[in-house]
């Protein structure tokens, strides 16, 4: 899996990416993540990358040239013109993070893992111009109905969730362990001493039946996925 990423600020990728698992699948060339740079595409002497909107309103958009220049460039591989008229179709998925995209699950992780490449696109400032969604933009991803300073954390997010879904990343069947991925949350997980505090870990994980702790853990993934759905819908 090779993952692109265009972004105003690329020192802020060092660090997640050089620690535990991500770096692990880096080092075993399980994964290859490219960090661009969209300033290096703007022209001129001052390399402007966003300016005022038509129409007025607060904050500043970043504008369409260098984000095309920068995705044409690095995967000028992966367009197909289809004639004169139409958009050129990439293979690649491009997708921007975006705070109106569609909510990132753990179905779309599953479902991008099954790419050899991805691109991401960081916007920042008041947004994107509109043409790089309308022209350029395969999808748009949010991580949440929140807004951030930018597209960056968003852009780690995903490639954490997406990496560890890649084969030979985990351990084979732990993905298919945890939250989510049967559309439960996880079960609660205990480990030594067998008491802390005066609180015990429960006595069907220390009896050694697999049937018994089996049926516990489902019995508390489906308590907790119903909690969960309680408390959000307070």
């Amino acid at each position: 899996m090779r993952f692109d990423v265009f972004t105003l600020f690329p020192g802020m990728f060092t660090g997640p990416f050089g620690e535990s698992i991500i770096k692990r699948a880096v080092d075993a060339g399980l994964v290859e993540i490219h960090i661009h740079n969209i300033r290096d595409y703007a022209t001129g002497k001052h390399k402007i990358t966003d300016d005022l909107a038509y129409g007025g309103g607060g904050g500043m958009v970043m504008k369409p040239e260098p984000i095309f220049a920068a995705v044409e460039s690095v995967l000028a591989d992966e367009f197909s013109p289809q004639s004169e008229f139409d958009d050129r179709r990439p293979r690649t998925p491009i997708i921007l993070m975006s705070a109106s995209g569609r909510t990132f699950t753990q179905a779309i992780a599953k479902q991008l893992a099954q790419y050899p490449r991805i691109a991401l696109i960081c916007g920042h400032y008041e947004g994107v111009d509109e043409r790089v969604r309308e022209h350029l933009c395969t999808d748009e991803i949010s991580i949440g109905d929140y807004v951030l300073t930018g597209g960056e954390l968003p852009a780690m997010v995903i490639i954490d969730a997406v990496t560890r879904l890649l084969p030979g990343v985990l351990p084979p069947g732990v993905p298919d362990e945890e939250s989510h991925a049967s559309g439960l949350l996880e079960y609660p997980h205990y480990t030594r001493p067998a008491e802390f505090r005066g609180w015990r870990v429960p006595d069907v994980l220390l009896s050694g039946n697999h049937a018994e702790i089996a049926k516990w853990r489902r019995e508390q993934a489906e308590r907790r996925t119903r909690e969960r759905a309680r408390r959000s819908s307070e």
